[in-house]
């Protein structure tokens, strides 16, 4: 028997009517939050080891966060970017702090941030360019001043012609060629493969500090470093992608001060705004003055109320000291995991940093996190065919852990019955 209740079918029939179809959505209404649980407009409870795409890093409902959105939602929503607001300047200063880079640009969401990451770099290769062609051959030399980027197979950056162009999956690709030109693709923790595309025309290099649709692959520390350091030498932008493992789901504020290399460009959303639409870029050194007023602007970025959630969300991870909780309980849910690697026969492998961990099987995993949703009402997204990804709300604790790990076998149990 699935569930108290069943689903409510006549919301779900009104949305397939509505709606462009571009998702295949599970049959669940969720109407609202509570900790680490989700509840569905028939009353069932849901443990949520999703947290809508590793967004909600401090759950539903947290006190402190809800009264700050609140406060700012009776006095400025909208202004544009033609004034200042303070609440972006805030939350700007906090980002800042947390990453020390010079410089940073709000977005409405990751995938835009990735489009301004790009900008950057070509925007930097065009003025050295410009700067060594002098002010008379600038305009002559334009069309072979176009620098070129490298990214990595298996990876995604998002689906926007730009973000799209650098996301490493022919599949996402193909029905959306002609893409953005002169990106060339490498093969992750292959630091030769990157060497063996470089040349004097590339500008940057782009990747996720830690693959998230690719398969939840952490980077090498050799294999960083070594891109980090083809990048100085050859004078071009290392970008990292820290849009899903950033903002303390690695274990530190952000993924790459594991291995102690700094990226000139990076790319930050999803648990910025717990929930509110919000992204950000941020530059330091030769990228932070790249473009200039004019280069780039997007209507809604930086808007009061959304930098309003991401200054709490901000300040709520440092003062809670988030990141020695996440180091905690992901030591504990990868020990877990290992565990359960041992214990069943059609899991391969795990693998992951702090709460952003991933679950390999020997087949799709489609049917499971279905019956994980169903059957036990846990709250599961896949990476890819056969892995399930495991971005829970930074806030859960050990005994969250335990619960996931009884209610995914029983619903890796009831696959397997039907078989």
């Amino acid at each position: 028997m699935r569930g108290i209740i069943m689903a409510d079918y006549g919301w779900i029939d009104r949305a397939e009517h509505a709606f462009y179809k571009t998702y295949n959505r599970l049959p669940v209404v969720f109407d609202y939050g509570e900790g680490v649980n989700l509840y569905d407009n028939q009353g069932n409870e849901y443990l949520d080891f999703g947290a809508g795409i590793a967004v909600m890093a401090l759950g539903y409902g947290d006190e402190e966060y809800t009264k700050a959105v609140e406060k700012q939602l009776h006095k400025l929503t909208h202004s544009s970017n033609l004034f200042y607001n303070q609440p972006s300047i805030e939350a700007g200063e906090g980002l800042l702090k947390l990453s020390g880079m010079e410089r940073v640009f709000f977005t409405n969401s990751g995938t835009e941030a990735i489009e301004g990451a790009l900008k950057i770099a070509r925007r930097y290769y065009y003025n050295k360019s410009c700067e060594a062609a002098g002010a008379d051959g600038c305009q002559e030399k334009e069309p072979t001043m176009m620098g070129e980027i490298i990214a990595m197979k298996h990876s995604f950056h998002g689906r926007s012609l730009g973000a799209l162009s650098v996301t490493g999956n022919s599949q996402y690709q193909r029905p959306f060629q002609p893409l953005i030109p002169g990106i060339r693709f490498a093969e992750f923790n292959n630091l030769d493969s990157v060497k063996e595309l470089m040349n004097d025309k590339t500008c940057a290099v782009i990747m996720e500090t830690i693959q998230g649709e690719g398969g939840i692959y952490p980077a090498n520390p050799e294999f960083i470093k070594g891109v980090r350091a083809l990048c100085d030498e050859g004078d071009m932008l290392l970008i990292l992608d820290e849009i899903q493992c950033g903002l303390g789901r690695s274990g530190e504020m952000f993924a790459w001060q594991h291995y102690g290399v700094k990226p000139d460009v990076m790319t930050v959303a999803k648990a910025l705004g717990n929930g509110l639409p919000v992204g950000a870029f941020l530059a330091w050194g030769k990228a932070a003055s790249a473009m200039a007023p004019g280069d780039h602007g997007p209507t809604y970025g930086g808007n009061p109320l959304v930098t309003a959630g991401a200054k709490a969300v901000l300040d709520i991870l440092e003062q809670r000291k988030i990141t020695d909780h996440v180091k905690e309980v992901g030591a504990y849910l990868g020990q877990e995991l290992e565990k359960l690697v041992s214990e069943c026969d059609i899991i391969c492998d795990c693998r992951g940093m702090g709460l952003m961990q991933g679950l390999e099987f020997t087949r799709p995993v489609a049917p499971i996190v279905t019956s994980a949703l169903l059957d036990q009402k846990l709250a599961l997204i896949s990476a890819g065919a056969n892995i399930i990804r495991l971005v829970p709300p930074l806030v859960i604790e050990k005994c969250h852990v335990d619960e996931m790990i009884k209610r995914l076998k029983a619903a890796i149990n009831h696959t397997e019955k039907k078989k």
